[in-house]
């Protein structure tokens, strides 16, 4: 197995403390990247795209951010799709229990899973086996 970059979009700081350390700690990944909002993420998406980087290949996405959140961030992705070459694979990892939010996240092919925070070092076992 291939170890993959993993990006978190969430605007919790002590849950992207949390989250990077269960991140380093499972040595599943090559690479952690954090940002507090979707614009961020899309942004720095935009930014790998011009300058032929490498995108992440697992996204943990919260819901509820300032600025931009989730569900906005997931419709600028889809605006970029065209650009993307491979798959990026989304969970949703929020706090929120909204049956709406879950049935929204069916709406995205990208989105692999929805899963509740916190997650823990058997989630990441999981998103990394499912790569």
């Amino acid at each position: 197995m291939n170890q993959k970059t993993i990006w978190v979009i969430d605007d919790d700081p002590i849950y992207q403390i949390i989250v990077d350390k269960i991140i380093k700690k499972s040595e599943l990944f090559s690479a952690v990247s954090s940002f507090k909002n979707g614009k961020e993420a899309i942004d720095a998406i935009k930014n790998v795209l011009e300058n032929k980087e490498t995108l992440p290949g697992i996204i943990l996405l919260d819901i509820n951010m300032p600025i931009m959140d989730g569900w906005e961030f997931m419709e600028e992705l889809v605006l970029l799709k065209s650009q993307i070459n491979g798959s990026i694979q989304i969970y949703i990892v929020s706090s929120s229990i909204a049956l709406e939010d879950k049935s929204k996240a069916k709406n995205y092919p990208e989105i692999i899973a929805y899963l509740s925070k916190p997650i823990n070092t058997n989630d990441l076992i999981l998103i990394a086996a499912n790569h």
